[in-house]
Order: structure tokens, then sequence, then C-alpha cells
């Protein structure tokens, strides 16, 4: 008889993989297509072309930290680099 072992820190480690490194991409593409000091569509086409780097080092990360509460401490860093990249439409949207 066969059982299987289900085993949450990989699933949180997938879920990091996936989600959190989506949310990462998304938020450094936002900032970095902002503070590129070229005109809008070339920082926009500069900036989604790295993302497919980021977003492969991301999940990446996610497996090779040492316990899955460190890769999802180290997307987080997608907080400050979304505030960089969406503030001033934020900005727009409330004034």
């Amino acid at each position: 008889m066969r059982t299987t072992h289900f085993s949450w820190p990989v699933l949180s480690r997938v879920l990091a993989a996936v989600l959190g490194g989506y949310a990462f991409t998304y938020a450094f593409t936002a900032a970095l297509a902002r503070l590129l000091p070229l005109g809008k569509g070339d920082a926009l086409v500069i900036a989604t072309l790295l993302s497919f780097a980021v977003y492969t080092g991301a999940m990446l990360w996610a497996f090779a930290c040492r316990s899955a509460w460190r890769a999802w401490g180290g997307l987080l860093l997608a907080v400050p680099l979304a505030l960089v990249g969406f503030w001033p439409q934020w900005l727009e949207r409330i004034g």
C-alpha cells in the first residue's frame, strides 16, 4: 500500500515562486520603467524585456532559499518597488 506525503513547505515554495515571483516581477517592471531615463515607450520595452530574466531569477530564488519563510521574505521587496512604480498613478486617482 502506497501512502502519499504532502509537504506544506514545498507548496509554499511553489506559491512563492509562481505568485510571489509574478508580483515581484510586476513591481520591478513598473519601477524600472518609471526610473529609466528614456522615453516612456523605450523604458517600457527595456523593462519588459528584463522582466523575463527577473521572473526566472525570482523563481530560482524561491527554491534556493534555506526556508520557505526566507523565500517569501525576499519577495517582499516587491512592496517598495510597487510604491516606486505605481505611486504617481495612485496620486492621480486620488487627486
